[in-house]
């Protein structure tokens, strides 16, 4: 059994405000706090390894969680951001004008970002990534530092949602969300977004229950 634990990054100074992508964005001081938060809440569950996405901002959350958990640091490209290419860190109002983000919105499956990927594509070595991280991992809890798409893409993957529902799933800066999975059993879904204690309820006790 894998315990796959998904973190968000921190914030920057520009969450929620650019389409931020695969820029050199610097975590802000409320998202290195958000970051070692995240770090304390895996800690009881002694991860095995720590894997990020090459982004700056994963990877300089990857290293204030792996202070809490005594891990090293690996990077894996399939957990990277989005391409967006041409509209890499764009102000989210100039894109929200634009009739490609109306089909983001409805039917993100059809969309290809200018010069960049698809969100298809992004689903595709995402879960690849996580798959290779689950067959190294049989048996430990993992850590995965990514981006709130890829998250909500992977999440989607495992509970047989649309990607195109994709979109109904929030992942909140420094969140962790938790799953389950066991080679020919059903993955099961133990935490969602989480970014509170978790002394009541252990993930990884849920899993033998």
């Amino acid at each position: 059994m894998t315990t796959l634990l998904l973190i968000r990054h921190g914030t920057t100074a520009s969450t929620g405000i650019r389409l931020g992508g695969r820029t050199d964005a610097s975590l802000d001081d409320r998202g290195r706090a958000q970051a070692r938060e995240a770090g304390k809440r895996v800690a009881g569950l002694r991860p095995a390894a720590l894997y990020t996405s090459p982004v700056r901002r994963t990877v300089e959350t990857a290293e204030l969680v792996a202070a809490e958990i005594d891990c090293e640091v690996s990077r894996a490209e399939g957990l990277a951001e989005v391409e967006y290419g041409r509209w890499t860190d764009r102000h989210l109002l100039q894109v929200a004008r634009t009739r490609r983000w109306r089909v983001v919105q409805s039917t993100p499956s059809l969309v290809r970002f200018p010069e960049g990927e698809t969100i298809r594509g992004m689903q595709a070595r995402a879960v690849e990534a996580t798959e290779a991280l689950v067959d190294h991992h049989r048996r430990d809890a993992v850590v995965a530092v990514s981006h709130a798409d890829v998250i909500k893409a992977v999440v989607a993957f495992y509970l047989g949602l649309p990607l195109d529902l994709f979109g109904r799933l929030h992942v909140s800066p420094g969140s962790v969300t938790a799953l389950r999975l066991v080679r020919g059993q059903q993955p099961v879904l133990l935490r969602f977004g989480d970014d509170g204690p978790w002394a009541t309820a252990n993930p990884k006790e849920s899993a033998r229950e």
